[in-house]
């Protein structure tokens, strides 16, 4: 919430105002809790990619099944993100926040004790649901603790946990796939969960809106949890069964009719799930913009470098997590400076930049092949986390703090709903790109070798290090199952270059989108 100069405001609360108490240590205790609570929702959005090539082996799981395994949770997530919002204005965001703690910790054991690919998923996606109620209730409870410039600060320590938990989760991944195996990926929940829990129940003042409606928009909720959901399953689908398959086809569609619903639905009722007079603020929707599409281009890149990694460079997972490593340099180097670009002259300027720096980052991949150098992988990171550690304060500040009290709420919620539905339409999106481009030239090499239709389809499918591809070309000789092995691995790498090169595009029409809808004078906006 703001006042007419932009200053964030608290809202309503059942307890005193902690911003009273100047600088009490306890409000920072506080918010390290609260970045820790997030911080278990990013590291779990985005260490599973380098345990992918292990689940494959054990499962005998193909690429489509597994990045179900990564969506599931952010699709979950995202979907439920805007009612969880809803849910802490009404009953309380410490609440709700350890709510969404105790829930995601729990479902981390169905996830931690999975068989197959499917009870994984859906370990994956109900931990969403407590995803869902950790992420507005932490940004939300930040401004009833802080107030100017510490807000500033505040906002800017969330993002550095947001962002470099996504940055370090492949190596924190890479390390226990390796070490105690890919199971405690969801182990390690329980007591990183029970602590924050802990520090947040005796710290953490309680928030809520006393103003606020009790009544939940349930079929607002249902159309745009189900447009997405079609929208995903149609992205993720399309690389095996065909862009133009029914199997597409009619879920775009459906996600197409859904989103109008959606639409009209929150138009006729009285209290909808999202107040779309929210989209009138032009600073905001430039803000949403660019988060869903800085989301998209490093949750997918993410994911697919780290397959890379593996795949075609042959190095273990907690090598390739290393590697991912370069990224944090920018992201905390270049978080501080955003912040101060925002405070001097406002989010606009800050969030462009970004946005084109980001893209810059993505087309320095474009030349990248199998045997490309490491040093073109550090940089394409480096230049890729400045990008992201300019646009992260700005962004949140601008969507969370500068919005009219009456609809603070709403804001967060469709902003966090943003950020998971924008991570997991970059693992879909991204994937379905590279190999889209990998297809055709892998394909040749195998039909060529004498490969049958289906163990075709299966090296297509499959990483070159993972038991359904070693029984796809374990009937060539040797020397022709090492050239098919080969054309496999340069037609990935190629894919993989090009898909971050389309999103390096995308990036760069953001920003020109970004300038053209976030006006310049704070007087034009409405």
């Amino acid at each position: 919430m703001s006042d007419n100069s932009g200053t964030v405001r608290p809202e309503s609360t059942s307890e005193p105002d902690p911003r009273s108490a100047g600088g009490s240590p306890r409000r920072w205790v506080s918010l390290a809790a609260i970045c820790g609570a997030a911080g278990l929702v990013w590291l779990a959005f985005a260490d599973l990619g380098v345990a992918v090539p292990t689940i494959a082996d054990d499962f005998h799981a193909d690429l489509s099944a597994l990045a179900w395994a990564n969506n599931a949770f952010s699709l979950v997530a995202g979907s439920l993100v805007i009612a969880a919002g809803k849910f802490g204005d009404v009953f309380g965001r410490r609440r709700m926040l350890l709510l969404g703690v105790a829930l995601f910790s729990g479902f981390s054991v169905l996830a931690a004790l999975a068989g197959n690919v499917e009870m994984l998923i859906l370990g994956r996606a109900l931990m969403g649901i407590g995803a869902a109620l950790i992420l507005p209730a932490t940004l939300a409870l930040i401004p009833p603790q802080f107030s100017g410039r510490a807000l500033l600060t505040a906002f800017g320590v969330w993002q550095a946990v947001a962002w470099g938990g996504q940055a370090v989760a492949p190596a924190i991944g890479g390390v226990i796939t390796d070490t105690v195996g890919w199971p405690w990926l969801f182990w390690i929940n329980i007591p990183l969960g029970l602590g924050v829990y802990t520090v947040i129940q005796a710290l953490t003042p309680e928030s809520s809106d006393a103003a606020a409606s009790r009544k939940v928009d349930w079929l607002g909720l249902a159309t745009i949890g189900l447009a997405v959901f079609a929208l995903l399953f149609a992205l993720t689908e399309g690389p095996d069964a065909g862009w133009s398959s029914p199997l597409v086809i009619v879920p775009l569609g459906a996600a197409v009719v859904l989103a109008a619903a959606w639409v009209w639905i929150e138009r006729a009722v009285s209290d909808p799930l999202v107040d779309l007079s929210l989209f009138r603020l032009r600073p905001y929707d430039g803000a949403l913009t660019a988060n869903l599409v800085m989301n998209l281009a490093y949750a997918g890149l993410t994911y697919l470098l780290v397959l890379w990694l593996q795949n075609a460079r042959g190095y273990s997972a907690v090598e390739a997590g290393m590697l991912m490593l370069p990224a944090t340099i920018g992201i905390f180097a270049f978080i501080p400076i955003g912040g101060r670009l925002d405070a001097a002259r406002g989010g606009r300027v800050p969030v462009l930049l970004g946005l084109i720096v980001l893209g810059l980052g993505l087309f320095a991949f474009a030349p990248m092949r199998a045997g490309s150098g490491l040093w073109l992988l550090a940089l394409g990171l480096v230049v890729v986390g400045v990008g992201l550690g300019m646009l992260s304060t700005p962004v949140s500040n601008t969507a969370v703090g500068d919005v009219p009290e009456q609809l603070a709420g709403t804001a967060a919620g469709v902003f966090k709903m943003s950020s998971m539905v924008g991570g997991a339409l970059g693992i879909a999106v991204l994937t379905a790109l590279a190999r889209g481009f990998t297809t055709h030239d892998s394909g040749h090499a195998a039909t060529q070798a004498g490969l049958s239709p289906d163990d075709v389809a299966t090296v297509q499918q499959s990483l070159v290090n993972s038991a359904s591809y070693t029984d796809a070309v374990s009937s060539l000789p040797e020397p022709l199952r090492d050239e098919v092995t080969a054309a496999t691995v340069d037609a990935f790498s190629y894919g993989v270059a090009q898909a971050a090169l389309v999103t390096g595009v995308v990036s760069i029409v953001a920003a020109a989108t970004v300038a053209f809808v976030w006006p310049r004078r704070s007087s034009d906006i409405g």
